[in-house]
């Protein structure tokens, strides 16, 4: 993967540099410089953790989008066994942006789907950018009904810059596909884990975002709709997303304050996209976690439960 700097890092860069120059050239001269190594070493790890804590909304924005950060697939294969796609929503077609399947987590099996999307010129073509059509939340639907029938629990793994707006989409019932699985979701008689890892915008997230655990990375946002969006609307300028991400609150620190998530799971220094293993583990520990506490309930009571959740949401007081 390329190398992808955003403005805020270019200090943590450069002093990376500046080390990788120090080792090479102790080695090449045979010089002793250990204790300097260790010493920038130090001073990196402390900028490191400095800056990474007090992003702000919009620098939290970048991060989610950073084109390095591991995707549905990269975690897919850290995190599980045995995975077996499954393809095609049976009325239209396949939809690339969702990938949907069976697999085994810590030996159990599990249902697994995610919002995928591509890194290379041709990927992103073929994924879409991670934006689903209808196609792809029928067959999301379809997967989470093989889930129900065979009493096995659901993770849901979400990155997207919303739900496709095309026309062939809303000519294919865009809004109704959305509908239809936030309506059965609320009601699907076995847990849903939904773990926000990127980006989780609009109906395009939500669309199979209704869940009993709501987990979300630290730099990922969620939001009813983009901050660029939101700017063009409330300014008519859409180069002012960074106000518009600061008014929206969209970060996992504001929603576990707003009580629309329920556990922010913490990224390694710098960010995902620098460990991908470490930032796997870490997801897997709070699935595994969540994924216990909720096992045994009935599915009666679950349901009660995740219908209840969602109803409290948006409470306000005059």
């Amino acid at each position: 993967m390329g190398e992808i700097v955003l403005d805020f890092e270019r200090p943590i860069v450069e002093l990376e540099k500046k080390i990788t120059e120090m080792k090479a050239y102790a080695v090449e001269e045979n010089v002793e410089l250990a204790d300097e190594i260790k010493r920038l070493e130090t001073r990196l790890y402390r900028l490191m953790q400095d800056t990474y804590s007090k992003l702000n909304r919009w620098q939290r924005v970048q991060l989610a989008r950073h084109p390095n950060r591991p995707y549905t697939l990269d975690y897919v294969e850290r995190i599980f066994t045995d995975f077996i796609e499954i393809h095609g929503d049976r009325q239209f077609a396949d939809d690339p942006a969702l990938v949907a399947g069976l697999a085994r987590l810590n030996g159990e099996p599990v249902v697994v789907l995610g919002q995928q999307k591509g890194r290379t010129t041709k990927e992103k073509l073929y994924r879409n950018f991670g934006m689903m059509n209808p196609e792809g939340y029928r067959k999301a639907l379809r997967v989470m009904k093989l889930a129900a029938k065979f009493k096995k629990p659901v993770v849901i793994l979400i990155d997207t810059p919303g739900a496709y707006p095309g026309i062939g989409a809303e000519e294919r019932g865009q809004g109704e596909a959305i509908a239809r699985n936030l309506f059965e979701m609320s009601h699907l008689p076995v847990p849903i884990i939904i773990v926000i890892i990127g980006e989780g915008a609009s109906g395009g997230a939500l669309g199979i975002g209704v869940g009993d655990r709501i987990l979300m990375m630290e730099n990922a946002w969620y939001s009813v709709i983009s901050p660029e969006a939101c700017a063009a609307i409330l300014w008519r300028d859409s180069t002012k997303g960074v106000l518009a991400a600061e008014a929206l609150k969209l970060t996992a620190g504001d929603l576990i304050e707003l009580g629309v998530i329920d556990e922010v799971i913490q990224e390694p220094v710098g960010g995902a996209q620098r460990a991908y293993d470490e930032a796997a583990r870490k997801v897997k520990e709070h699935i595994v976690k969540n994924l216990d506490s909720i096992r045994d309930i009935p599915p009666a009571v679950l349901i009660e439960n995740r219908i209840n959740k969602y109803g409290k949401m948006g409470f306000f007081k005059e």
